[in-house]
């Protein structure tokens, strides 16, 4: 996603918000009955996204937390990571998943994020993923981050340990619940923007073009160029044809770096296999999607498979999940969190849609934003505190 810093506010604008934020604490305590400390909490944590490396009521009450970079190994195997920590009282334990950016773990507003939890006194655990910095998506990475969850438990102190996770890294966030050795430590995962139809995903992003209702008529939202590049440079790499894998992995790289790039002499060289993932990426015709999907090469269908989380048993997992969404999310589509939340167990799920988050990149919310923002913060603070939703 472009790394967009949200407007900085005014003298004024920040005193209107302070003022917005004692309604919204005194809306949620009154309407909700929740712990009123807690709910103000929850309201100096949303003001502190809202701020990025700005000033905000967080920033103010507590010290900032470090930042360290460190190795360390499961299983014999090296990996390296960010750990933040609190500079009081560690509550809880957090693996951040960075998302899909060459920036990885130092991209600024994952930076920002780990920042907050940390203030918010989780310590976090930002581990590094080749794949993802290299715009690969894949399943794989649900085995360092199930790694970073057994490192995080390595004192086995009885503190929670949650997961949280952002658009395309929901999938091996959520994957890597079902390793033996990690999952049954996990309490609480926080997805953010995350999907879960793998086909439908694709087929949004290359036509613009999304049923926000099951078997309702299909909608035009927008085309995700950026989305679709990326996706289909991570796909190239899974070819076995080593020519077709290097034409389309070029014409990916053109296409990132100029979405109106020509890639037709490109086109012309490739091979059957990049022809037939080619064709995925370059329709845009709805109808066409599912059959153009299943005619692509195996390597990729099965690394597809494995993605898509239609696929997955989660109605067994047993942490609390809290998903949140933006309802105008123009990268995954919001019904995906909808259909994830009715996938998962329903007495462990709650989900949130808000206007603002722009995917992955919050803008200063409205009052109605700033309520939905609060509750979702609240929960994961209750989570943190080991308060688990009633079963």
């Amino acid at each position: 996603m472009a790394d967009r810093r949200s407007p900085a506010l005014s003298a004024g604008a920040h005193r209107r918000w302070l003022a917005a934020t004692g309604v919204i604490c005194v809306i949620l305590v009154v309407f909700n009955a929740c712990s009123p400390s807690r709910v103000f909490e929850a309201a100096s944590v949303v003001d502190d996204i809202r701020a990025g490396g700005g000033t905000s009521l967080l920033k103010d009450r507590r010290p900032p937390p470090s930042r360290t970079a460190i190795v360390y190994e499961i299983d014999g195997i090296a990996a390296e990571g960010d750990l933040y920590r609190p500079a009081d009282e560690i509550r809880a334990r957090m693996v951040l998943v960075p998302g899909v950016t060459p920036a990885g773990r130092n991209d600024r507003r994952l930076v920002e994020f780990a920042s907050t939890l940390a203030r918010a006194r989780f310590e976090v655990l930002v581990p590094d993923l080749v794949e993802m910095r290299s715009l690969r998506v894949t399943a794989d990475d649900a085995v360092p981050i199930a790694d970073a969850v057994r490192f995080l438990d390595r004192d086995d102190d009885g503190k929670p340990i949650g997961i949280a996770a952002v658009s395309f890294a929901v999938g091996p966030a959520l994957i890597s619940l079902f390793d033996p050795d990690a999952g049954p430590r996990v309490d609480f995962v926080l997805s953010i923007g995350g999907y879960y139809d793998l086909e439908a995903l694709v087929t949004f992003i290359t036509t613009g073009y999304h049923r926000p209702d099951d078997g309702g008529p299909w909608q035009f939202l927008s085309e995700s160029r950026l989305a679709k590049w990326v996706f289909l440079f991570s796909n190239a790499s899974r070819l076995d044809d080593d020519a077709d894998r290097a034409l389309l992995e070029t014409m990916a790289e053109r296409k990132l770096n100029n979405h109106r790039a020509d890639v037709s002499d490109l086109v012309l060289a490739l091979g059957p296999a990049g022809r037939s993932v080619y064709a995925v990426f370059s329709n845009t015709d709805p109808q066409q999607a599912a059959a153009l999907w299943s005619a692509m090469p195996p390597e990729i269908l099965a690394q597809a498979v494995r993605l898509d989380l239609r696929n997955w048993k989660l109605e067994t997992l047993r942490p609390q999940f809290v998903l949140i969404h933006d309802r105008n999310d123009r990268v995954v589509p919001a019904e995906h969190s909808r259909h994830l939340a009715a996938a998962l167990p329903a007495a462990q799920t709650s989900v949130y849609f808000i206007g603002s988050l722009r995917h992955a990149d919050p803008q200063p919310p409205g009052l109605r934003d700033a309520i939905q923002m609060g509750r979702a913060v609240y929960e994961v603070l209750s989570l943190r505190d080991g308060l688990r939703r009633a079963e």
